[in-house]
């Protein structure tokens, strides 16, 4: 069901690394040509683009692409309770752990009259995706919009596809989840095409959508398939995005402590996202490599998404990767840069602690990814693919700009004077130089 990579007895270079580690197949570069167009089309044609678009793609002809606040309002009074209070729960606790991710203000004195002040001023408008495709994500419109909220973002707007079982809208949980968090402005709107609004803005062609049915974003952040991807990179300049994430992926560090059912499960549960899902396992034990492998084939039967698991875990994407030992692990973990990194050892609070490429990293048996999926508090819009070595995960910081404020007096710049005109003069811009001493 799962293929082995046996890493013994072999020392490996981080290029040599990154050969043989199982990654999928992501083919962003071959919907990039579709997705140009798609773009085009919304940016020339707005609200009738999307709407021919969504025929084409989702099944359904919106009549409302911007959700009613009737309807959203309206799926809050219909959600069912105890979903209700899971994700008033999911919301507390994201919102404690993004509300301590905003940073603080600070000022440089340098000398007396000499000051640097650094300010964080987040964006004015952001777009947050939620996909809609193979599963409902009214967590992934809590994580977007909270980190959002406590970045201090003034207009936000949420896009997810739209659904022919909800009459051209997107999912009721998804409407629920907004009415939730005090949002909105909500499009029925999925895939390239939703990025490409958020991008470009659309003009609206119905007397519903108004003149100008979406304004344009200053940032785009959130989940997607490939063609979400494609068309993130494509539109990167344009506003910011957070990141290209593709198909989810799970690696377990573990050694003989480690519960093989638990394993198990944590890779299943990752595999049920997509057949493109990653689910890796790294250790030094060839016995628990055995009873997990076996506890695969008891679980896989029984698990409601059967076959896209299968695909997933027997994808080239998939492994379980034996090493000599828990130091060779770490150096086999960090350089895939999981996603969602477990480690279930020993001494795992001590190994993560060492760890130094990863989305998220859970810790000891009754740290599940599950747990950060929806209820941790810690954010699971995370990079994948290996882009854990130089991105993090969705954060306040994704809506946040840097500015520095720079105060001299009089007397703080006469006394760099002649050090600032020298330094101009050497790079041959002397009339830097000439912007200072003419002051005086």
């Amino acid at each position: 069901m799962i293929q082995r990579i046996d890493l013994r007895g072999r020392e490996l270079s981080r290029t040599e690394l990154l050969g043989v580690l199982p990654r999928p197949e992501l083919g962003v570069d071959e919907a990039v040509e579709a997705v140009t167009s798609i773009l085009s089309a919304v940016r020339a044609r707005g609200a009738t683009a999307l709407r021919d678009l969504a025929e084409k793609l989702d099944g359904v002809r919106p009549e409302h692409l911007r959700v009613p606040a009737t309807t959203i309002a309206e799926a809050l009074e219909t959600l069912d309770p105890d979903v209700r209070a899971g994700l008033v729960e999911a919301i507390r606790r994201v919102r404690a752990v993004h509300a301590a991710q905003v940073p603080a203000e600070h000022s440089t004195e340098l000398a007396e009259g000499a000051v640097v002040r650094q300010r964080w001023i987040p964006v004015q408008r952001v777009g947050l995706y939620v996909p809609g495709g193979r599963a409902v994500y009214p967590s992934s419109v809590i994580m977007n919009v909270v980190a959002a909220q406590e970045a201090g973002v003034e207009s936000l707007a949420v896009a997810s596809p739209p659904q022919k079982d909800f009459g051209g809208l997107p999912h009721p949980t998804i409407l629920a989840a907004c009415a939730l968090l005090g949002v909105d402005e909500v499009y029925a709107v999925g895939g390239a095409q939703a990025v490409g609004m958020f991008a470009y803005g659309a003009v609206g062609t119905e007397p519903q959508d108004g003149p100008m049915l979406c304004e344009p974003v200053d940032v785009v952040t959130g989940p997607g398939n490939v063609y979400v991807t494609a068309a993130k990179r494509l539109v990167r300049g344009v506003v910011g995005i957070d990141a290209e994430a593709g198909p989810t992926e799970i690696a377990v560090l573990a050694d003989d402590t480690a519960d093989p059912g638990h394993v198990a499960l944590d890779l299943i549960s990752q595999a049920e996202h997509d057949p493109l899902a990653a689910s890796v396992l790294v250790t030094p034990s060839v016995e628990l490599a055995g009873a997990v492998e076996a506890r695969l084939s008891d679980f896989v039967g029984a698990t409601k998404h059967v076959e896209r698991v299968v695909q997933a875990l027997g994808g080239a994407q998939s492994a379980v990767v034996l090493v000599d030992d828990l130091e060779q692990g770490l150096t086999v973990v960090d350089a895939y840069g999981a996603e969602h990194l477990e480690i279930q050892t020993a001494d795992a609070a001590a190994l993560a602690e060492r760890v130094r490429s990863a989305g998220a990293i859970f810790v000891g048996p009754w740290s599940p990814v599950s747990l950060g999926d929806y209820m941790a508090g810690s954010n699971h819009v995370l990079p994948t693919g290996g882009s854990a070595h130089f991105s993090s995960g969705l954060g306040v910081h994704a809506y946040l700009k840097s500015v520095q404020v720079i105060e001299y007096t009089r007397e703080a710049l006469a006394e760099l004077t002649d050090r600032i005109v020298a330094v101009a003069n050497d790079e041959d811009l002397p009339a830097h130089g000439e912007a200072v001493r003419g002051r005086f």
